[in-house]
């Protein structure tokens, strides 16, 4: 079942206590807060969730090799 929670004029809610000990969340705990169409998630920010995120961006462009391509670039022309 649902817990329900009201929005305060900042913004803000309380996330139930039941919830918040299961996860594990405790004062300070960073949130991940998604959205996906009409939903928001939250995720507890922790080992298990960095540990997901890993390798979540592999085989994209690396950022590091663009620049030192670019560097090699700059560095061939003002040689001439």
């Amino acid at each position: 079942m649902a817990e329900l929670a009201t929005v305060s004029t900042k913004g803000q809610f309380v996330i139930p206590a039941e919830i918040r000990e299961a996860l594990g969340i405790r004062p300070g705990t960073r949130i991940a807060v998604l959205r996906e169409g009409n939903r928001i998630i939250l995720e507890p920010v922790n080992k298990e969730y960095v540990r997901a995120l890993r390798g979540s961006t592999a085989g994209g462009p690396s950022m590091t090799d663009a620049l030192l391509k670019e560097r090699r670039e700059e560095d061939r022309r003002s040689k001439w």
